[in-house]
């Protein structure tokens, strides 16, 4: 889609664009070789990334697919299965990467509307190695859950689920993209949610505002053998620095994350109010609008709203998302309602 200054753009929080002070940052960054980890920006970077979620260790890398692709590899064996919510973004939307790139098998779970398994459902998904079968490698969770509507998880049903794995031996790793967004909705510490698993992922370039980057985090020993694979699947970074000092000013965004959810409740409110629409108050910044009662498919609006002046994207049929971000404030949600209403006055 292309954009201008006169649309307002909710896509998807990946679409903020860098404030003044980060270009700056970038601009005048302490650089070096980060493979041979002589960037101190990337290393500052690191280790405040780790303190934010707990984590002995942080590594930096280009994506969060890439963060979530290395945490499988470095903790199954080619031909074991990794057991994961069928809606997940590991699962749904990171192109069979943990197959191609891993030789992983994956068993899904149906968690609903709950986002996260119950114990008794990962105690069933899991599989014990024997002659015939591969056994489980890791078990992944989402938080917030991305497909589900930016679901926050409170961190005791992640505790409950990743509690039943690691008593099997198996680890656990937490697809934490939008963490802070559940940890600022929950009134907690990231590190509350992170504590029970064994790895954790989230990203610097969605709503905490930097241009590029995500954050894979464990142990000392994970992290180690998480830099080899980067470095296997093509992510090892030169002068990294000019793109982790964004990200370091990004770590200071965590707080004000709660405006955006407060944007998004009121997008959702207008939307609500929409004949035929319905929209769920959302517990972050993800807004899940359902048109079926409108006779509305989700194409057609996302075709409309984008001629109107807003970006939105297609979920299924009748499913459409919008994202509030950092680049989008209140006036910005009010004028995205009265040009969605004029949208789905028009379709129905």
């Amino acid at each position: 889609m292309e954009t201008d200054e006169d649309t307002i753009d909710l896509r998807s929080d990946t679409v903020t664009t860098p404030s003044e002070a980060m270009r700056e940052a970038a601009r005048d960054a302490e650089v070096g070789d980060d493979v041979y980890r002589d960037d101190p920006t990337v290393n500052e970077l690191e280790r405040r990334a780790a303190d934010a979620v707990g984590t002995e260790a942080a590594l930096y890398v280009p994506s969060g697919t890439m963060a979530n692709q290395i945490a499988v590899h470095v903790h199954t064996e080619p031909g074991q299965e990794l057991l994961l919510e069928r809606e997940s973004h590991v699962y749904r939307w990171e192109l069979a990467g943990a197959a191609k790139l891993s030789g992983t098998q994956t068993r899904t779970i149906d968690a609903g509307e709950r986002c996260v398994p119950t114990p008794e459902a990962v105690h069933e998904g899991l599989v014990e190695e024997d002659l015939h079968r591969p056994g489980t490698g890791l078990l992944s969770l989402e938080n917030t859950h991305n497909y589900r509507g930016g679901t926050a998880i409170p961190a005791d049903r992640i505790a409950a689920a990743a509690e039943v794995a690691r008593d099997a031996g198996v680890p656990v790793h937490l697809d934490g993209a939008r963490v802070f967004n559940a940890a600022v909705a929950l009134g907690v510490d990231a590190s509350e949610i992170v504590a029970p698993v064994d790895t954790v992922t989230f990203c610097l370039s969605k709503g905490l505002g930097a241009p590029v980057g995500s954050i894979v985090a464990g142990d000392e020993a994970f992290v180690d053998e998480a830099r080899r694979v980067r470095k296997l699947f093509g992510g090892g970074m030169r002068q990294a620095g000019m793109i982790a000092a964004p990200g370091l000013l990004a770590l200071e965004n965590i707080d004000r994350l709660a405006d955006d959810h407060a944007n998004a409740e009121r997008l959702a409110a207008g939307l609500d109010a929409l004949d035929g629409v319905s929209a769920p108050e959302p517990d972050t910044n993800i807004v899940v609008a359902r048109t079926e009662d409108a006779g509305i498919a989700a194409a057609d609006l996302v075709t409309a709203c984008k001629d109107a002046g807003v970006g939105c994207v297609e979920f299924d049929e009748y499913t459409t998302r919008f994202t509030t971000h950092i680049d989008v404030d209140r006036d910005d949600v009010d004028a995205a309602i009265d040009r969605i209403g004029d949208v789905v006055a028009e379709l129905a």
